[in-house]
């Protein structure tokens, strides 16, 4: 237990950027919808690709930054990104997803200081990013909409 204590220590020190070589993150991102595994077989990736060079200690936050510069839909206020990493069985060609956060935009999420190396992200894993834009006008229920306050019944 000690041992994985201090090796969550180590991930948290932030990386010298200066002297440290980024790594490339190849995110994948979609408009309301995670991409399909099948879509990442035998070396296969789907077309939606974004390329980010960046550091082990790059944060959620960041990483939704870096996307909303380039995907001019995502930038309005309220926009979800959930972050779903995308690894390689070693033994077959098939892909594991795994979630690792969820931010918004222009609001606080818990995990916005969540960085790639809290996660189980190792260089060459892949980021599936589903991106939903906030409902702009929230539809109530058509009886609600018309439902008018009766007046008492007087004779």
């Amino acid at each position: 237990m000690a041992a994985v204590e201090s090796l969550v220590k180590v991930e948290e020190k932030p990386v010298n950027r200066e002297k440290t070589c980024p790594l490339l993150l190849r995110v994948f991102c979609a408009m309301g919808h995670h991409n399909n595994l099948s879509e990442y077989y035998r070396g296969a990736v789907p077309g939606n690709e974004l390329q980010i060079y960046t550091w082990m200690d790059a944060t959620l936050r960041e990483l939704t930054g870096l996307i909303k510069e380039v995907n001019i839909e995502s930038r309005v206020r309220g926009t979800t990104f959930d972050f779903v990493l995308v690894s390689p069985e070693y033994n077959c060609p098939r892909f594991n997803a795994f979630e690792i956060g969820l931010t918004v935009a222009g609001n606080r999420s818990p995990d916005d200081s969540k960085t790639l190396g809290n996660t189980r992200f190792t260089i060459g894993d892949y980021l599936d990013v589903c991106i939903t834009p906030p409902e702009r006008f929230m539809r109530r229920p058509a009886q609600m909409r018309y439902l008018k306050k009766k007046k008492p019944f007087s004779h």
